[in-house]
């Protein structure tokens, strides 16, 4: 009986299940198989995890017959392509060209100013910094370039941007396609259709304000020139040169970055341009408004015409000082006259050089001249805007409502020997820079706006132009109500009996 009953337990145990395919005896003896392979600590409180494991051991995805359903996480897309950073070329042989090529890398030592920067409290953490470092050393191999620097990051709503900032060598800047000649090409044919058409139509007397043209490659808020990647491993992407209008409009919006160079920039006043030229124009403003550097870390070159120079407005190009010697530390945290910009500002006219947009040759500027004295107009004039020149002290920045633009401290009060300078710009949130007397960086991470003491207001459309004259040609009259209608009929019939009775008296007097 005790045989027959053991038996029949056992075929109750060996049923299989319509669901999983599965049976209680073999599950069982897998799950004590598990159990005494790996002797977990309190087993008895885990058997309910064991079980589950043991059972998802024999699960197979159902695939379509039609199309296999192939799940890739964005993780793991994203190690796929960072593997590339992580490979290293074959060197064996080459002890020469790598000495060569070490002593003429223009790769930054991120790591180390990673370092300085963690110090204050600063950075991306230590492995996205060295995964940024290796996308940074792919890209000096692949262009020609002489100096490269991580310039920071800016966050995005959809994905983030990694910026670098680079100067390509001697002769050697890539060409890119100029929008002004576009622009000009397409006046042309506009003009040349109105030309064309055979209605005459009434003509505007507006004229637009003259065009400001960029600057040029190397020059001005085109000095450097900048690649922005989404991720270390991702293709890295050049950004186009800067536009004064589109600094100017910059500076009146306020809009989130996406992550999406392509995605177009919907503002008023409109944007002359996607995001990647809003993202190149808000790097410009930054970098203008927050890169700094130690008091005499940099000095103008001794260069011929230096007084020419001076006149048209300031130097703009400097070298750096080899008897530099460093500042103390304290020094640099109680004073911010120790504290230097090292890039042009930009004037509010988009640009770091004044560029005088009515200027002309002396010929005609005198007949215009002329004519505007005989017809009583002033002649044209614009005032040359004016901004603080290269290496001014910060100390001299405006405040923000009785707030410091700046805000120095130390990176430790416990160790203050050994501890850094930190400085923190209250205009641009996110830029920081440091020191530790001799050496120095410039930092960004945020997303990329400016401090605003107040929210944000769109500004206010301009008042409407008075395109045409306005005169009885082209001026609608009011229709008149029925009073009017009334007296305007009993002053005709008045008029119309008056002439009768002047007609009938000198019928009258003929007769007489």
């Amino acid at each position: 009986v005790l045989e027959i009953a053991i038996q029949n337990a056992k075929a109750y145990l060996l049923r299989t299940s319509s669901k999983s395919g599965l049976n209680l005896y073999d599950h069982l003896s897998n799950v004590l198989t598990k159990i005494l392979d790996e002797r977990p600590e309190n087993a008895v409180d885990i058997i309910e995890n064991i079980s589950q494991d043991v059972k998802m051991a024999h699960f197979s995805k159902k695939l379509d017959t039609l199309q296999n359903e192939n799940e890739l996480l964005p993780m793991y897309e994203i190690a796929e392509m960072q593997k590339t950073l992580f490979l290293q070329g074959n060197l064996e042989g080459a002890d020469q060209e790598l000495e060569d090529e070490i002593a003429e890398s223009s790769l930054p030592n991120v790591m180390e100013s990673a370092f300085y920067f963690e110090q204050a409290g600063v950075g991306l953490g230590t492995d996205e910094t060295y995964r940024i470092f290796l996308a940074l050393k792919q890209l000096t191999e692949t262009h020609p370039i002489q100096r490269c620097r991580f310039w920071g990051k800016i966050l995005g709503i959809e994905r983030n941007y990694i910026v670098a900032e680079v100067e390509f060598r001697e002769g050697e800047d890539e060409e890119e396609v100029e929008e002004e000649e576009v622009a000009e090409e397409r006046d042309n044919e506009a003009i040349e259709a109105d030309e064309e058409e055979e209605d005459e139509l009434p003509k505007a007397f507006y004229k637009p304000p003259p065009t400001i043209p960029k600057e040029e490659n190397r020059t001005g808020a085109n000095k450097y020139v900048y690649f922005v990647c989404n991720e270390p491993g991702r293709p890295w992407v050049k950004l186009p040169s800067v536009m004064p209008a589109q600094i100017v409009i910059a500076r009146k919006i306020k809009k989130f970055f996406t992550g999406r160079l392509d995605a177009p920039i919907l503002s008023y006043p409109p944007f002359p341009g996607n995001e990647s030229n809003y993202l190149r124009a808000q790097i410009a403003r930054i970098s203008a408004g927050t890169h700094v550097s130690p008091l005499g870390f940099f000095q103008f070159g001794e260069e011929e015409g230096e007084e020419e120079e001076e006149v048209e407005g300031g130097r703009d190009s400097f070298e750096e000082n080899p008897d530099f010697e460093g500042i103390q530390v304290m020094d640099l945290v109680e004073s911010l006259s120790n504290w230097v910009h090292h890039v042009q500002h930009i004037l509010p006219q988009g640009r770091c050089n004044w560029f005088n947009p009515v200027q002309k040759d002396e010929e005609e500027e005198e007949e215009e001249d002329e004519e505007k004295e005989e017809k009583g107009e002033d002649p044209d004039y614009i005032e040359q805007e004016v901004g603080p020149p290269l290496l001014t002290p910060i100390s001299e920045d405006l405040e923000i409502q009785n707030m410091p633009a700046w805000t120095t401290r130390l990176s430790s009060n416990l160790i203050p020997q050994y501890a850094i300078a930190v400085l923190r710009s209250n205009l641009w949130p996110g830029a920081y820079a440091f020191s530790n007397g001799k050496k120095f960086e410039n930092f960004y991470i945020g997303w990329g706006h400016k401090y605003s003491v107040d929210n944000y207001t769109p500004p206010v459309p301009p008042p409407v132009y008075q395109e045409y004259p306005s005169g009885p040609e082209i001026t609608e009259m009011d229709d008149p109500d029925v009073e009017e209608e009334k007296a305007f009929r009993a002053a005709q019939e008045a008029t119309v009996f008056a002439a009768e009775e002047n007609e009938e008296t000198e019928e009258d007097e003929d007769e007489d």
